[in-house]
């Protein structure tokens, strides 16, 4: 035994040096691996991170890993805006689910999946934190702990830092699988990955800025290339023209027809409604500016067939007959006017004939620029907040402070409620307050949902004018959403809904009585619920959609059989009208 137990002794060492061996190959092997990951990926944010996240926790076999990241790294207050997680598989599904069930009763999965004491002391102080038996440690949260069906056994968390040395958040891993705590070599190896992970985060962020300058500047120079302001000769023209009176404009009614007047005529008219309604006064409006700033919202309207300067007329006009009609005006306070009256004007300024979803599939300048929600809409609140701060145009330049920054939020809600995905976002809950008769006037909450609705009606507003004006701009709207189906045919190889789809043009008056049904006639029957002065506007759409009805059954008998399984493709396809 004596002379056989050394070579025991031997082999037992050489394979625990084999095995050492092998496992910081594997490590290397690794860290490899997530520099190559980081040459694949420099798009995606989530995707580079949940990479390293899978291969460190792997690697280091633990159940839980997961990344915060800071809001603001220059801040001296430590607060989190973004979060990843990783579940092991070999976690049981019961424990899982018995922690999401807990954890949505208190707070959300990311903000308790990475304890905020630990994560928050890692990020102020910039030094790791290994816990091995986390109920022992003082800075450990265990009545956090208690309330999930996850129980954490081991902690270790590291900070982030980027290129310049700045922390930009924290990683952590929880509990090894085989329940031993971490050591000093997982440690090592985990700060490893994390200086990869914060180089992966650094170049992302830094892709993303830049793929955002881009972005602006290319919108700004496309801005420029049509931005114009007017001349003073056009600007004395029309500070010295005599306006004529409301009666003779026909502007306060809710049939005025949206084809009567002259791009001129359109711009005292504006001027006429904003005397009308007393804003010059009220808010000592420079006339001159008033004049300047119409003019200029006019050439920043580009010559598309249906989301013009005359489109944004019309969406006014109608929000100052409604007003005047049904007593609105006595209702809203002034400020709420004029928000109302200058979001109309200036709620498709500079539209490009392509609505929301062309900007996302083109993935345009516009879209990686504000994103794929209210594209447009942010475009035209901003572009009309430019001209606002162009010399000569601040038509709300006597106004206090406090008015002024309570107007441009409301014009902002304005402009972004002719967003119809946000309309239907909000359109249930102002129904049920009509028609429970829970709407109060006092409640901030129900008059902002009311703006919105009356932004809304507006903006759809031909619907409710007589047939041969109502069934002028449905051709013109229609022509604009057909060039805009050959562009996604031609330049993204896509073929288009059927509103968009030039070779379904026959289909046409199904889809206007799809339009009405599901969008048109409840809004405007909920508003006639809450003011029965604006019947005529329901009526009209009755009969507007008696017309179409009658077409739909002359044009196409074959498919009138087919509208009920046709119905539920146009409802999906209304999210690529906005």
């Amino acid at each position: 035994m004596q002379m056989y137990l050394p070579f025991c002794g031997i082999a037992i060492s050489n394979a625990q040096l084999f095995a050492a061996s092998r496992k910081e190959y594997d490590r290397s092997r690794a860290l490899l691996e997530v520099v190559n990951d980081l040459f694949e990926e420099q798009t995606d944010l989530e995707k580079i991170v949940k990479k390293i996240m899978h291969r460190a926790q792997t690697l280091l076999k633990c159940e839980r890993c997961s990344v915060l990241l800071l809001e603001d790294i220059e801040s001296p207050v430590v607060k989190f805006t973004k979060s990843f997680e990783l579940l092991s598989p070999k976690c049981s599904a019961d424990t899982d689910n018995s922690f999401k069930d807990s954890v949505e009763k208190s707070s959300s999965y990311s903000d308790w999946l990475v304890n905020n004491s630990i994560a928050e002391l890692v990020a102020s102080t910039g030094l790791p934190v290994n816990i091995s038996d986390a109920y022992q440690d003082p800075r450990f949260d265990a009545e956090a702990d208690q309330i999930s069906g996850f129980h954490i056994r081991s902690v270790l968390c590291v900070p982030i830092w980027n290129s310049n040395h700045q922390i930009i958040g924290v990683a952590q891993v929880l509990n090894r699988l085989d329940g031993k705590p971490f050591d000093d070599a997982d440690q090592r190896l985990f700060e490893a990955f994390v200086i990869f992970c914060g180089l992966g985060i650094n170049n992302t962020i830094m892709y993303d800025q830049v793929k955002k300058s881009w972005a602006k500047q290319s919108v700004a120079l496309d801005v420029l290339s049509y931005h114009a302001t007017c001349s003073k000769a056009e600007v004395d023209k029309f500070k010295a023209a005599n306006i004529p009176l409301v009666s003779e404009l026909g502007i306060d009614d809710i049939h005025f027809d949206d084809f009567s007047l002259d791009v001129d005529a359109m711009i005292t008219a504006a001027l006429r409604m904003f005397m009308e309604l007393g804003m010059v006064q009220k808010f000592k409006i420079d006339y001159e500016t008033l004049c300047r700033w119409l003019l200029t919202v006019r050439k920043n309207y580009r010559m598309v067939l249906y989301h013009n300067w005359r489109h944004a007329f019309n969406v006014c006009q109608l929000m100052f007959a409604m007003l005047t009609t049904a007593g609105f005006q006595e209702i809203l306070t002034e400020i709420e006017i004029l928000a109302l009256i200058v979001g109309c004007l200036c709620h498709d300024l500079d539209h490009r004939g392509t609505n929301n979803a062309f900007q996302a599939k083109s993935g345009s300048a516009l879209a990686q620029l504000y994103g794929t929600s209210a594209t447009l809409e942010h475009h035209h609140f901003n572009h009309a907040v430019m001209i606002l701060q162009s010399e000569g145009h601040n038509i709300f330049a006597n106004l206090s402070s406090k008015d002024y920054s309570d107007l441009m939020q409301l014009l902002k809600q304005s402009i972004l409620a002719t967003d119809l995905t946000l309309y239907f976002e909000r359109r249930t809950e102002f129904f049920e307050l009509v028609s429970k008769g829970g709407y109060d006037w006092n409640i901030k909450n129900h008059r902002e949902i009311f703006r919105s609705m009356l932004m809304t009606a507006c903006d759809l507003g031909a619907v409710t004018k007589p047939w041969e004006i109502s069934r002028q701009a449905t051709e013109l709207v229609t022509s604009e959403f057909f060039e805009q189906g050959d562009r996604e045919r031609s330049e993204l190889k896509l073929t288009p809904s059927a509103i968009f789809d030039r070779n379904r043009k026959d289909e046409l008056p199904r889809l206007q009585l799809e339009w009405i049904d599901s969008i048109c006639m409840p809004l405007y029957e909920c508003l006639v619920k809450l003011n029965v002065k604006l019947k005529p506007m329901l009526d009209s759409v009755a009969v507007n959609r008696g017309k179409w009805e009658e077409l739909h059954q002359k044009r196409l008998p074959s498919q009138a059989a087919s509208s009920s399984s046709f119905s539920s493709s146009f409802t999906v396809s209304l999210k690529d009208i906005n």
